[in-house]
């Protein structure tokens, strides 16, 4: 039997119609720059959670006794954390989920997550649209301006090599969280901002790049849990300057609340970033440190700090965040916090996400840096990421090439053009953690449906509850079968589902329903992070690819 435990009902269905039609037209008339979200969430930790919070950049790393923990503190662990100066760290972050909450109808959540899936497409298609309407702009334009002085990264310091120990490295561990009892289909991810620390959760995002939080002054903010991060009480806080070249890597508010002035120097770099759904963040572009658990492979760990980390201290922000106090960019680009991590632990990060309705007592994982007991796992899998340099493919979405997909061992006859991502930047199929469901382009997701109704039999199909479909009645089936489903990538990778990743059991109507819903022909195609659930997944961005490796979660 299924473990999923959702209500969906035909009135909150139309609700979501109607929400997204409503949403969609007022984006039209918006400044677009936008990106999808993600998410994933931190446990309470009550040591800081009285501390107030508030730092040039290459991102560097300190040892946790720069906060006052003494050895009996940080487990004696001080002698443990020692590498070779040629070895890349690696950090693990634990994953906590957090089970449904009794104030949340799980039909309310459902629809939430669904209605923002819908809105997040449409954005995400915007973003392609924009990103091909501006390289036409720069080719007219690049013979008229003048160059600009680029952005080098620059290469982060580690600590001292006595903090790290000889033969393995260690690993950054965060703890994730469900949204679902936030009606959210988004995971959280708790983070520790400022010196002194200041606990606050994030949307963790592998739809976009940019790390940010809403700041003091908040003239325009959302209701979050917990109190602003205010810079004025951390001694890391920096401003980035609008001549300094990393103000490149952010859009400005358009027109710009406070333009930057050649004769001002000093002046805060101002940025902009618009989320397709209404949702968007302005604010000064800054550097800040962020405090993270450094893990050695005995399970002993120590809070550690990574400095001058680039990120946004949003003073005008609005979206549906669900009480996040901000969002941790996990995309491709370089303002992304796995990005900016990469001189520190390397370029790969992974996650094993546990599903949504999960004991709390069960954490879910995210990890910095190579992980190699995932490498040694008999079951890993890799297909290559495609898209990247194409002159109209979003740098920030992690794209991958679908040649079809399998129903019940059945390889589906999809058109090829469905699945490829164009010269104009249409079409493709990106992973991403923001999105609740797997959302397929026409007529893939009309193929795929037919071919599950086919191929199910002795089941009562029944309506009644859209967007999904097909549904069937299970209603006394101590045992339901299934068809199997996987998808095909064009370089041979075969990446198989469990049946509770693919069909929701919708309770008590003892109904189950496919899992998997339907974009417009020629928009993107999407895995959410449903699908992903119970997966080990690796971005290793060096041999540009994707790993999958089916996993207990709880075990990582």
């Amino acid at each position: 039997m299924i473990n999923k435990v959702v209500k969906v009902s035909l009135i909150m269905a139309l609700l979501v119609i109607v929400y997204v039609e409503a949403c969609s037209e007022n984006q039209n008339n918006l400044n677009k720059n936008g990106s999808s979200l993600a998410a994933i969430r931190f446990p309470d930790h009550p040591s800081y959670s009285d501390v107030s919070s508030s730092g040039d950049s290459g991102c560097s790393f300190s040892n946790s006794q720069e906060f006052g923990l003494s050895n009996d503190d940080n487990g004696g662990e001080d002698e443990a954390f020692v590498a070779a100066k040629s070895q890349k760290q690696h950090v693990k972050l634990h994953l906590k989920h957090r089970s449904v909450s009794k104030d949340i109808e799980p039909k309310k959540s459902v629809i939430d997550f669904t209605a923002k899936d819908l809105i997040r497409i449409q954005s995400l298609h915007r973003r392609v649209i924009e990103k091909k309407n501006q390289n036409t702009i720069s080719r007219l334009q690049k013979a008229k301006e003048q160059p600009k002085q680029p952005y080098k990264p620059v290469v982060a310091s580690a600590a001292s090599p006595e903090y790290f120990s000889s033969g393995y490295s260690s690993q950054l561990v965060a703890t994730l969280e469900s949204g679902v009892s936030l009606g959210s289909g988004e995971y959280f991810i708790d983070v520790f901002i400022g010196t002194p620390p200041k606990h606050f959760s994030l949307i963790l995002d592998t739809g976009s790049d940019l790390n940010w939080i809403q700041c003091v002054p908040c003239l325009a903010c959302f209701e979050q849990s917990g109190p602003y991060y205010d810079p004025k009480d951390s001694s890391s806080f920096k401003n980035i300057s609008c001549h300094d070249p990393r103000c490149q890597l952010v859009s400005s508010p358009d027109p710009p609340n406070k333009p930057c002035k050649a004769e001002n120097e000093n002046q805060s770099c101002p940025y902009f970033y618009w989320y397709g759904d209404s949702s968007n963040t302005t604010g000064d572009f800054a550097l800040e440190t962020f405090t993270v658990n450094l893990t050695a492979p005995s399970g002993k760990s120590g809070l550690k700090r990574v400095e001058n980390v680039m990120f946004g201290c949003g003073h005008w922000n609005r979206g549906l965040f669900h009480g996040a106090a901000g969002l941790l960019g996990l995309g491709r680009g370089p303002l992304s916090f796995a990005s900016q991590l990469q001189s520190l632990y390397g370029h790969s990060f992974s996650y094993c996400l546990m599903d949504r309705n999960s004991n709390t007592s069960v954490s879910s994982k995210l990890i910095f840096g190579e992980d190699k007991e995932l490498l040694n796992h008999p079951n890993l899998n890799f297909t290559s990421f495609v898209g990247g340099g194409k002159e109209n493919s979003v740098d920030t979405f992690y794209y991958v090439q679908i040649k079809s997909v399998m129903v019940g061992g059945e390889v589906l006859d999809i058109p090829m053009e469905t699945w490829n991502l164009s010269k104009e930047g249409a079409g493709g199929t990106i992973i991403d953690s923001g999105t609740t469901l797997t959302y397929f382009a026409e007529p893939a997701y009309e193929i795929i449906k037919d071919a599950f109704m086919k191929k199910i039999k002795g089941y009562e199909l029944v309506e009644g509850f859209p967007p999904l479909k097909p549904c069937y009645n299970v209603s006394g089936i101590e045992k339901i079968e299934l068809p199997d489903f996987g998808i095909l990538f064009t370089d041979g990778a075969v990446w198989d589902f469990p049946v509770e990743n693919y069909f929701i059991q919708i309770e008590p109507d003892d109904v189950v329903c496919l899992a998997i819903l339907g974009t417009p022909r020629s928009a993107l195609s999407i895995v959410g992070n449903y699908q992903q659930q119970n997966f080990h997944i690796l971005y290793d961005m060096k041999k540009s690819r994707l790993g999958y490796a089916p996993m207990k979660c709880a075990d990582v």
